[in-house]
């Protein structure tokens, strides 16, 4: 069977999968996988069943983001930039949900 992503992105949700806590927490799946201390991440868009390897200050992180939001995922999202940032507060994730609400990718 023909797949779409990566060796990497497969070998990295599965990784995740078999560790318990990286990509599902009591049955909910998280959207953002982290990767290069915020500089990427892979965002799994639940709506399509794709992940896609991002730079989180592209443009196409922001679209994709907001696709999400607009189909009513936006909270939980928020939810997990703030839990990444009082994990790791040196990466930079308050600052990439700002440019994110700046943008207004989670109002409507």
């Amino acid at each position: 069977m023909a797949s779409n992503t990566s060796k990497t992105a497969r070998a990295s949700v599965r990784a995740g999968q078999s560790a318990g806590g990286a990509l599902s927490v009591l049955g909910e799946y998280k959207y953002l996988i982290p990767l290069a201390n915020g500089r990427f991440a892979y965002v799994r868009n639940l709506t399509n069943g794709k992940t896609v390897h991002l730079k989180t200050d592209s443009d196409a992180f922001v679209e994709e983001i907001r696709s999400l939001a607009a189909a009513g995922h936006g909270a939980k999202i928020r939810a997990e930039f703030e839990a990444l940032e009082s994990a790791n507060p040196q990466h930079g994730w308050a600052a990439t949900e700002k440019r994110l609400v700046d943008a207004g990718v989670f109002e409507g």
